[in-house]
């Protein structure tokens, strides 16, 4: 098996402080304090593939498009593509992964990558990013029978090309025997920053078939205001408390905000507490900030995929989960869409501490239950 590996070092970096996505907004995440999540997701899936398949050979792209994370987890590159054209020139061996000093990379650079990797016979294009990564690979495989699968880092992650985790990315690169036909989607990240949610078919993509893989996302029919006013009632009855409610992004938990009486932040997360709002809109370190003695986080599985953390909530990150109680809500017509919930908060300790089962609201007083896997 020969494998492309490419990363895009810049995705997920907005979501954390409040950005939604990192189109056009590097210098901005970086401005807020955000930090690099490509390289630590890039790094678990080749740390895996090293252990489960130790004898894959890999080509890359030199830094900060894959080279450092390939040869830190053992493997020594056939071919390491450069991509930049004198934009810069290539290193000659692994960096310390740093994109302080790093060229800004553009869909061009991962298209030519992936063009390389055609040139050298791979079988696999293996890519880090979210879906925006994925439309460019998907448009530099055009017209081939090339499989491409991801490892999930963007904030929005709408096509089903990707493998739940990082690991699982590396487990299925490992095993498939066969491929499929899959969509690849993308949205304007400027409209999903208003709250308005437009996905796009960008293409069409030879994909491993393989259970770990997430399904593309969905819209669940069903009423939610029987939930949103239960839950409501139940925040209402603890005012005076001192109780902290991180309310999640997503219409279910956007419901509950409406039923509470304020307008929820666009596909943002909402702190509330004593019958007022703490934090509108709140960043990863806002919310830190806003958390008290107890405290209570407030969330919806995505509908079509089922996950509770890790696809458009990075604000909720370890850090905060770790201070909090999980309350999950969803609709029974969201539950009927997802066999298991899903967790993918890029710390693989606190995903095994979340799984299991869980009690899930879905109206005003029933409950289901659901396995968290």
């Amino acid at each position: 098996m020969h494998v492309g590996v490419v990363m895009n070092p810049i995705a997920g970096m907005g979501g954390r402080v409040g950005l939604k996505g990192t189109d056009g907004k590097v210098e901005e995440a970086r401005e807020r304090g955000a930090e690099p999540r490509a390289p630590d997701r890039a790094g678990r899936a080749m740390e895996r593939l090293a252990a489960v398949a130790p004898e894959t050979t890999v080509s890359t792209v030199a830094d900060p498009m894959g080279e450092s994370v390939v040869r830190e987890a053992g493997f020594s590159p056939a071919r390491v593509v450069d991509p930049f054209d004198g934009d810069r020139s290539v290193t000659s061996g692994p960096t310390d992964g740093s994109l302080d000093d790093a060229p800004e990379t553009t869909a061009e650079h991962t298209r030519r990558a992936v063009a390389a990797f055609l040139e050298a016979g791979v079988d696999l294009v293996l890519f880090v990013g979210g879906d925006g990564t994925a439309a460019d690979v998907t448009t530099a495989l055009e017209g081939t029978d090339t499989p491409m699968l991801g490892v999930p880092a963007g904030v929005k992650v709408y096509s089903s090309v990707f493998a739940v985790s990082p690991e699982d990315a590396a487990e299925v690169t490992a095993t498939f025997s066969r491929t499929e036909r899959r969509e690849v989607m993308d949205i304007d990240e400027d409209a999903y920053r208003e709250g308005e949610v437009h996905p796009e078919l960008r293409g069409v993509a030879h994909v491993p078939v393989a259970e770990d893989l997430q399904s593309s996302k969905q819209t669940a029919s069903g009423t939610v205001e029987s939930l949103a006013e239960g839950v409501a009632d139940d925040i209402r009855a603890r005012e005076g408390e001192g109780v902290t409610y991180v309310l999640g992004p997503g219409s279910t938990v956007g419901a509950i905000k409406a039923e509470l009486g304020f307008e929820p932040s666009p596909i943002g997360v909402d702190v509330w507490r004593d019958g007022e709002v703490v934090v509108r809109d709140a960043t990863e370190s806002e919310i830190l900030d806003a958390l008290g003695e107890e405290n209570v986080i407030v969330v919806s599985p995505i509908g079509g995929q089922g996950f509770v953390f890790g696809r458009g909530n990075p604000q909720l990150s370890p850090a905060v989960i770790r201070e909090c109680d999980v309350t999950v809500v969803a609709s029974r017509a969201k539950l009927d869409d997802v066999r298991v919930l899903r967790v993918d908060t890029d710390d693989p300790d606190l995903d095994d501490e979340l799984s299991g089962w869980v009690r899930v609201r879905v109206g005003k007083f029933e409950t289901r239950m659901m396995k968290i896997v």
